[in-house]
């Protein structure tokens, strides 16, 4: 194989990403990431300052990344982000990493109707109502990826994490359903499921408290909790070309914790 031709596969050239959530923890990791292999990306955030600060800090590292205000778990705001998206990118969108989510921590018996409403919308109906509305984008663009972010809460059972679980395990099947369905259409659908990673969504259950963020730890054969940049890489690569026959995967990037009887 020729050298420039195996260095096209492990690139990310020429493409163009939205990564939502990208202002913080794994998603503001992913952008970093796909950019600084040269993708084109665009990012939502709830929050307008946050963004803009992160918007700052990437131009002045020479990335090529824009933005918008986006809430995922509203319809009407998903909606207006994928028209920015389309025109951002002149209706051709190559990845599609939906992140954004959020998580409630109780027990199953307390979780309210309101609850159980907003983490099926921010969590799974946000993922598959954008997946739908970027088909036609990655279609256009001749070869698709998506990437759902779940957790290993979607694969092993979790204490007091039922409703976060349900989203999880929910977008672990329907990443492998859309691989099947979309595949004639060059769209590769894939998943990744992080163990314990240090972001603000764990910081009040685990980070704050150093007896639990060391028995967490110790439940995982690697020793340690994950950072955004261990699950960013593998982000990129299952969007390249090197990974073109790999879909409909749910990969855990957990140290090793989904496996390990502890």
């Amino acid at each position: 194989m020729e050298k420039s031709n195996r260095a096209q596969r492990w690139s990310l050239a020429g493409t163009t990403a939205l990564v939502t959530g990208g202002t913080k923890g794994i998603g503001h990791a992913i952008v970093e990431e796909l950019a600084g292999l040269g993708a084109a990306v665009h990012t939502c955030s709830r929050n307008e300052a946050e963004l803009k600060k992160c918007l700052q800090k990437w131009a002045d590292m020479n990335l090529v990344v824009t933005g918008s205000v986006c809430d995922v778990s509203s319809r009407a705001e998903r909606e207006r982000l994928m028209e920015r998206v389309s025109s951002v990118f002149q209706g051709k969108l190559t990845i599609l990493i939906n992140n954004a989510g959020t998580g409630i921590r109780k027990p199953a018996l307390d979780c309210t109707a309101e609850e159980y409403s907003y983490l099926m919308a921010s969590n799974l109906e946000s993922s598959f109502h954008l997946s739908q509305m970027a088909h036609p984008l990655l279609k256009t663009s001749g070869r698709g990826s998506i990437v759902f972010i779940s957790s290993i809460a979607g694969v092993v059972a979790t204490k007091n994490l039922s409703l976060y679980s349900a989203t999880k395990g929910a977008l672990n099947q329907l990443a492998k359903s859309l691989a099947c369905e979309w595949a004639n259409d060059n769209i590769r659908t894939n998943c990744i499921a992080p163990g314990h990673i240090a972001t603000r969504l764990i910081q009040k259950w685990v980070l704050d408290n150093e007896e639990t963020k060391a028995k967490e730890a110790s439940r995982v054969p690697l020793g340690r909790l994950g950072e955004p940049e261990d699950v960013a890489p593998l982000t990129a690569f299952l969007c390249m070309p090197i990974a073109s026959y790999i879909n409909g995967q749910v990969i855990c990037v957990d140290g090793g914790r989904a496996i390990y009887d502890s």
